[in-house]
């Protein structure tokens, strides 16, 4: 998946410990921390954050309409400071909605090392 597809939900479920909705982002290229990369981040959550707050999210599935709302961000690599910096900003301004935003580093698969 791809940031510049911000239109595009990667996956989205229901987190059975938390009972969340957790909408995910899957992020497979290197974090390089740039204006462009920062910018279509921005742009990915917001679109995210619009689908789950909207309507959008409970019209195409009604089972999830009133569960607390998670985001995750699957990635291949931790990110740099520059968008750890801005993930740090946009998990404050979210807890206001109890949205809650999280980055998972994962072992890419095989083939991909």
């Amino acid at each position: 998946m791809s940031l510049d597809q911000s239109n595009v939900i990667d996956a989205l479920g229901i987190d059975d410990a938390s009972g969340r909705v957790i909408l995910v982002i899957r992020h497979d290229a290197p974090w390089d921390g740039s204006d462009a990369q920062l910018f279509l981040l921005q742009e990915k959550l917001n679109a995210y954050v619009s689908f789950a707050l909207d309507g959008e999210m409970a019209a195409d599935y009604p089972d999830f309409a009133g569960h607390p709302i998670g985001l995750r961000i699957d990635c291949f690599a931790a990110p740099d400071p520059r968008t750890l910096h801005l993930l740090a900003h946009v998990r404050r301004q979210l807890e206001f909605q109890d949205i809650r935003v999280e980055v998972r580093a994962l072992p890419p698969a095989p083939g991909r090392e």
